[in-house]
This record gives structure tokens, C-alpha cells and sequence, in this order.
């Protein structure tokens, strides 16, 4: 039986991994809220490691927010990731622990990256700024699992999400993400019976979207992968894998089937004087493929199952 700590069960990626987790029969899962557990006090985590017994870490606890909360908060952003980080990843480390996964997030990449980004533009550009602060605690989760693999022969490795929406997603009126943000608004037009809804933008950048449940099973498989599997496939100091559908669509079509799940069949304008951001964030994931992996939601089905867990949830949204 193997003693499995996830770090974050309640987000929305720690969440879906616990429920993979849950299925599986030679699991027991180690769980801790956060008034159990505070993962920004590094004595505490390290009792907690020191007492439990751990055989395998997923780390998807962090500080997480939109462009406005990155922007107005950038102090917390870095300091609480870098903090759960290093207490985890450290406390893992001194009670024994082979296997980690830390969870990552495509912002680690440059601003400019060469599209579709590859592990290997990691560190060869300026990052965004909005975000910068949490995209520097994030890279530095990365080199953590690699220096401690280096010196300590650990295998703590690292998965990098694209855009990710699902069931536990944030669906707050002001700071949700694109997807969340769009079936509120559309489901809120069609309760409202409204004949018109203004997206964000010129609806012509490419964006790339994965259900988390894609996520939470591409975690699973990475962290049990062999050693010599694994190894083949990353570098010592390269040793992030991208997860992602390697698909990519328009804001428009996102919008235009977001509308159709929910069944909105009034007019979608654009409203272009809205930033909209880089063109394009598209996952080069050839290296996850040939680590045997890939998607299988497609985005209308994934946005049918979210809508869904939306609609049977919603009263915990209403503000």
C-alpha cells in the first residue's frame, strides 16, 4: 500500500488527482486542510513528513489568480509559492521521499517564446510581466526537483499544465479564467434573457485547453513512469514535461462553443478595444507522446462535463 500526500486536494488540479487516486486499490491517500496543515510554516511541514510515513508527493498546492490578482499581489505570489515549494519539496526530501511530482505552469516560458513552446525555451527569454513573480517561483519549483535529483539522487519530477478548466474551477465574477468566466456569463445572459454578449478582445488569439481530468491522469502517469522510461526521455537540468492537448483554438470558436453548450443562441460581438494578449500559447507535448500519454477530453465535451459540475454547484458561486 503506498501512502500518497497531495499537496492542494481542494484545487481544482489536487482535487481531480485525488479522485483518479481514489480508484486505484493500493492507494491510501494522506490528506490535510489547511488549518490541519500549513504549508507556509516549514517546521510544520516537516513533522508532518516526519510522522506520516510518505511514500509519494504531488505537489499542487499553490497561490494561483488571474492577470488582475498576479498584478496586485506580486509579493504573495512569489513569496507563498516559493515558501510551499521549498517546504515540501525540502521536508519531502530530509523524511526520505523518493517520488514527487511538482506542478508547474506554461508561464514559465518567455514572453516571445517560439510557438508551439518546447521544454527546451525554458530560461532563454523575458517572462511576462503581469505575472513574472509567480512564473519565477514556479521555475525555481523546477530546479529544486532537478537539484535535488542531482545531488540526492531523488526522483522528484515536474509537469508543466497548459490552460486548464474543470470541475472545482473558479467561476468568481471578476477573477475566474477565460472558460469559467465565459459559461457564467452566458449562462447568466440566458437566465437574464439577454439578446446580446460582448466577449473581451478581437476573438483572434490561439489558446490551448486541457480538462483537468486529462491533467490529473497525465500527473499519475508521469510520476510512474521507470526511471529508465523517464530518463530516456528528459535531461538532467531538463527535466520539465509540457502537458497539453498540442490543439489549439481561436477566442472565437472557444466562444462560439461555450455559447453552444449552454445553449445561448443570441448574437456574440467582440469588443476590440480589449487587450487580448499574446497571439498565440500553443504546448509543444511531443515529449509527454512519446512518454505514452495523451489527451482524450475534446474542449466540447470538456465544456459540456464543466457546465454540468456548473450547473449542479452553482449556489456556492452566487455572490
Amino acid at each position: 500500500m503506498k501512502r500518497i500526500f497531495v499537496a492542494g486536494h481542494r484545487g481544482m488540479v489536487g482535487s481531480a488527482i485525488v479522485r483518479q487516486l481514489e480508484q486505484q486499490t493500493d492507494v491510501e491517500l494522506v490528506l490535510r486542510t489547511r488549518s490541519e496543515l500549513d504549508l507556509l510554516n516549514q517546521q510544520a511541514v516537516a513533522d508532518f513528513f516526519a510522522s506520516e510515513n510518505i511514500d509519494q508527493v504531488y505537489l499542487a498546492a499553490a497561490k494561483v489568480g488571474g492577470i488582475v490578482a498576479n498584478n496586485t499581489y506580486p509579493a504573495e505570489f512569489i513569496h507563498q509559492n516559493l515558501m510551499i515549494q521549498c517546504n515540501i519539496i525540502h521536508g519531502a526530501h530530509l523524511a526520505g521521499v523518493q517520488d514527487l511530482l511538482f506542478l508547474g505552469s506554461s508561464c514559465i516560458y518567455p514572453k516571445l517564446a517560439e510557438q508551439p513552446m518546447t521544454e527546451t525555451a525554458l530560461l532563454t527569454g523575458t517572462l511576462e510581466p503581469t505575472n513574472e513573480p509567480y512564473a519565477i517561483a514556479k521555475i525555481a519549483g523546477i530546479k529544486l526537483c532537478e537539484s535535488y535529483n542531482r545531488q540526492y539522487g531523488r526522483n522528484y519530477r515536474s509537469v508543466m499544465p497548459t490552460n486548464l478548466y474543470g470541475e472545482n474551477d473558479n467561476f468568481h465574477p471578476e477573477n475566474s479564467h477565460v472558460i469559467p468566466a465565459l459559461l457564467r456569463r452566458f449562462h447568466e445572459a440566458q437566465l437574464n434573457g439577454l439578446a446580446e454578449v460582448t466577449a473581451w478582445g478581437s476573438g483572434k488569439p490561439m489558446r490551448e485547453f486541457l480538462h483537468v481530468n486529462d491533467m490529473a491522469a497525465a500527473s499519475i502517469h508521469v510520476m510512474n513512469l521507470s526511471n529508465d522510461v523517464y530518463q530516456a526521455n528528459t535531461q538532467e537540468m531538463l527535466s520539465h514535461i509540457n502537458v497539453g492537448t498540442g490543439v489549439d483554438c481561436t477566442i472565437r470558436e472557444l466562444v462560439e462553443t461555450v455559447a453552444k453548450v449552454v445553449g445561448f443562441t443570441g448574437t456574440i460581438s467582440f469588443d476590440a478595444t480589449k487587450p487580448d494578449g499574446a497571439p498565440r500559447k500553443l504546448m509543444d507535448v511531443s515529449r509527454l507522446k512519446d512518454l505514452g500519454w495523451q489527451y482524450s477530453i475534446s474542449l466540447e465535451q470538456g465544456l459540456a462535463e464543466t457546465y454540468e459540475w456548473f450547473l449542479a454547484n452553482q449556489d456556492s458561486f452566487r455572490k
